[in-house]
């Protein structure tokens, strides 16, 4: 699965939220790390009372003392900064991505009031939108405490797209490697939930709106159930979940409910941060969730 994984740090206690992801992957999985930095052209060297790393000299000594805090001894991690200032953090973070070769970006998702502006909220969604590399979204806590990860059962959200089933691929071999369980969980609109064109069209054909979202969850049912034959095969322990409602609701739902160490979603980079549901479900999931998420970038055919 993940061999090499790349994490971006700005010196501030919340960025190292995902530092026991880190770990803990880099020892289940025995993967590489490297801590990076890059250094933002005008950056301020505190915001809302976080430190942020403005000099390579200081961006340097805070990652060496990173890796000797927060790793164990002997396991290999590397260090590297970009000195050469940037205004796009996002797209500095991809272009090293080709260079230093990493399988996996882990990394947190936002800050306080969402405006950190190093690596934080849009940050985060843009470098998952940018390339095709997963990249591993960590929640931070009050405090700027690290949050202990684990990967025991990993949530998947399916849509019934063929392109999708990427995310479920990643997903079942991550579960190989851990020992996870995979919870795949599908979302059939109500009547309530429909939006746009189709919430019009069900104003005018109710009866017949009613019958085809009854239609779909039958469908949704027997879509997830294939792949759950496909998975025991494998030997990946399975269930299969499908519900009604808001997506998003959905996701956020039944993480909690059924105890999710991770949710894992595909999700489209066309611009910025297109969902695989509708252009606002990933963004809105990621905003939402205080479970660890794993964005798996698909491209369309």
């Amino acid at each position: 699965m993940f061999k090499h994984l790349l994490v971006p740090l700005d010196g501030s206690h919340m960025a190292e939220a995902s530092l026991s992801a880190a770990v803990y992957l880099a020892k289940t999985l025995k993967a590489e790390v490297t801590l990076f930095h890059v250094i933002e052209r005008g950056a301020k060297q505190e915001i809302h009372g976080e430190r942020h790393l403005t000099g390579s000299a200081e961006a340097i000594a805070y990652l060496d003392e990173v890796a000797a805090r927060a790793f164990p001894a002997g396991m290999p991690v590397e260090r590297h900064v970009h000195t050469t200032e940037v205004d796009n953090v996002a797209r500095s973070i991809v272009e090293h991505v080709s260079e230093l070769g990493p399988d996996l970006i882990v990394m947190c998702t936002h800050g306080r009031g969402g405006i950190r502006g190093f690596m934080f909220g849009r940050i985060a969604q843009q470098v998952a939108g940018l390339d095709r590399t997963p990249v591993l979204l960590i929640p931070p806590i009050a405090g700027g405490a690290q949050p202990a990860f684990s990967c025991n059962r990993m949530l998947v959200t399916l849509d019934g797209n063929p392109e999708h089933e990427e995310s479920l691929k990643v997903a079942s071999s991550l579960a190989r490697d851990c020992g996870a369980e995979l919870c795949l969980v599908m979302a059939v609109h109500t009547y309530s939930t429909l939006s746009g064109e189709q919430a019009a069209t069900a104003k005018i054909l109710p009866s017949a709106t009613h019958a085809l979202l009854d239609l779909a969850e039958q469908d949704a049912k027997e879509y997830l159930n294939s792949h759950i034959v496909s998975l025991q095969a494998e030997g990946v322990k399975a269930t299969a979940d499908v519900r009604r409602g808001d997506p998003v609701m959905v996701i956020i739902d039944a993480a909690e409910q059924t105890g999710a160490d991770l949710i894992v979603l595909a999700t489209h980079g066309k611009t910025g941060m297109n969902a695989f549901w509708s252009g606002s479900t990933t963004p809105n999931v990621t905003n939402r969730s205080v479970t660890p998420l794993l964005l798996v970038p698909v491209r369309s055919k």
